[in-house]
């Protein structure tokens, strides 16, 4: 899987910080809670699945019961940035460019925010689960922060409305946000939750979904021990 954030948002990689700030709802709050989820298994090693600029990585490393982190993502650029984000973090920190359709090693917690909805198909999803579970020691979880949107047709305009109306008051004007949508459905695909729900529980974790804000979604699954 290749992928170029610069490309794909059509913003400069020094600005994507600030940017999806306005693009999400409740950013800050999604990684605050799915860094929560990931702290209180205690990890020894989270792998961080197109893990970016590093922002949900930066997270959890804030958190005393979190050993090393490793950060995957196809994206130099991205990699670079978080780099010197995580300068301070020293060993704590691991960058990988590859795949996170590689395999994955044996970890504790498996992450992704705003990475897996590159995934274009329930069953590509639906492997990826499997992998991280296969990975993850017992108890360990699988926690993704990322858009969720109904299946419905009424329910998902209404979801694509309020996240409109989150991107104009966050300066963005109403024409531009919409073209936003249709830009990013190039390689976006937004799954209901009850289908991210049941594609976690058929990988074998006990899923939930632990905080969400109108599209913007924390989901956690866990391994049974």
């Amino acid at each position: 899987m290749s992928h170029s954030v610069r490309r794909h948002l059509r913003v400069d990689i020094a600005e994507y910080d600030a940017s999806i700030r306005r693009f999400i709802p409740g950013y800050e709050a999604m990684l605050a809670e799915a860094a929560g989820a990931v702290a209180a298994v205690s990890p020894a090693l989270v792998l961080d699945l197109g893990a970016g600029t590093g922002a949900l990585a930066a997270a959890i490393l804030e958190r005393a019961e979190v050993g090393v982190v490793e950060l995957v993502d196809v994206d130099p650029e991205m990699l670079d940035q978080a780099r010197i984000r995580l300068a301070a973090a020293g060993g704590r920190a691991r960058f990988a460019l590859r795949s996170f359709d590689d395999p994955f090693p044996a970890c504790d917690a498996v992450t992704a925010s705003l990475a897996l909805h590159h995934i274009p198909t329930p069953e590509a999803k639906g492997a990826l689960f499997r992998r991280a579970a296969e990975a993850l020691r017992p108890g360990g979880i699988v926690v993704v922060a990322d858009v969720t949107l109904p299946a419905d047709p009424a329910g998902r305009d209404a979801g694509f409305r309020a996240w409109a109306d989150h991107l104009v008051a966050s300066g963005i004007e109403e024409h531009r946000a919409w073209e936003h949508f249709a830009e990013w459905a190039a390689e976006d695909t937004y799954f209901p939750l009850e289908e991210e729900l049941r594609l976690l529980r058929e990988a074998g974790l006990e899923a939930r979904c632990a905080w969400r804000e109108g599209p913007s979604t924390v989901l956690v699954g866990t391994k049974p021990r």
